[in-house]
């Protein structure tokens, strides 16, 4: 099924440690494990830079509760310090490289969107995406 619209370019991470380069094989396999049709984010980027595709762009994806409908997911690999586990912000420059041109682009497709991170939303207690998305969009020129 298709988004009617999308308000939200959303970041997550995959609250894995820095040392592993996970991508959408791995989290397919783990959203399948959970139930899910698949991987529910409709982008990954992996720790080289590289960007996967996930769910197709203008499919609903499953991502954050309450507002998949009306989103795009974006998954960024890491997010979790490697030896405590604990959330961190260890994103390569290749990453946020990339980052930054995806989210241009999406802002062309959908110019009413606005960035937000996985934690900026109402009711989610997780530190997803391991830095302050909102801060770090406005920083860049994004809107929010």
């Amino acid at each position: 099924m298709n988004r009617k619209r999308t308000n939200w370019l959303v970041i997550h991470c995959s609250a894995t440690r820095a040392v592993m380069d996970v991508g959408v094989k791995e989290i397919t396999q783990w959203h399948r494990a959970q139930g899910w049709s698949g991987c529910g984010y409709h982008y990954v980027i992996r720790r080289s830079g590289k960007v996967e595709a996930g769910r197709p762009v203008d499919a609903i994806g499953s991502h954050v509760k309450g507002h998949n409908v009306d989103s795009v997911g974006i998954c960024l690999a890491g997010g979790l310090n490697n030896e405590t586990f604990k959330p961190e912000n260890n994103y390569t420059p290749q990453q946020w490289d990339t980052l930054r041109k995806l989210l241009t682009g999406l802002l062309k497709k959908y110019p009413k969107a606005k960035v937000l991170g996985h934690r900026d939303f109402a009711g989610v207690a997780k530190a997803c995406p391991c830095f302050p998305a909102k801060v770090w969009a406005k920083k860049n020129g994004f809107p929010v």
